[in-house]
């Protein structure tokens, strides 16, 4: 059961990335009705006096943060790929089963955690801020070191050990 984790991680990862895609298709008006509702929440962008300087802040702001939403997508979809690609390629190695279950987990708790700084940098940086969001949300960015040492250890491990030969 605990090997299955990871792989349902990348999954999770995967399938969440591809249903906030079906959801800016069916409801892209919400995602920026809620910039919108957030950004006139937002104390610097209020006290902005000129109307002008202020309409063009929160226009930039409005892009800006609908592309966090649409990195989490970006993110979610193509690092639960590559999560699964390397789980896979683990599987196959003839490796302790420890170290394995090491790497594989890396792998997939930092790939899963990551994209979830752009999720929350969406939901949270119109009224927050986008830098005061992201600095909030800083320990999951952190995840994709996690990721990232994962994938090294994993490059290591396929070094030192070889494939498991199919035997058909």
């Amino acid at each position: 059961m605990i090997k299955r984790i990871p792989f349902f991680l990348a999954l999770l990862s995967i399938v969440g990335g591809v249903f906030i895609s079906i959801l800016f298709a069916v409801q892209e008006d919400m995602f920026l009705s809620h910039i919108t509702t957030g950004l006139d929440k937002n104390v610097k962008i209020q006290k902005i006096v000129d109307p002008t300087e202020k309409a063009a802040k929160i226009k930039t702001e409005t892009e800006k943060n609908w592309r966090y939403f649409q990195r989490f997508h970006f993110h979610a979809t193509g690092i639960g790929a590559m999560m699964m690609g390397i789980l896979l390629f683990l599987s196959r190695l003839k490796a302790p089963k420890q170290s394995v279950n090491i790497a594989s987990f890396m792998i997939a708790i930092g790939g899963t955690l990551y994209p979830f700084v752009w999720l929350f940098a969406g939901i949270y940086g119109p009224e927050m801020g986008r830098n005061e969001a992201k600095e909030a949300f800083a320990f999951l960015g952190y995840m994709g070191g996690v990721f990232l040492l994962g994938g090294i250890y994993s490059m290591y491990l396929s070094l030192k050990y070889s494939l498991v030969e199919n035997r058909e």
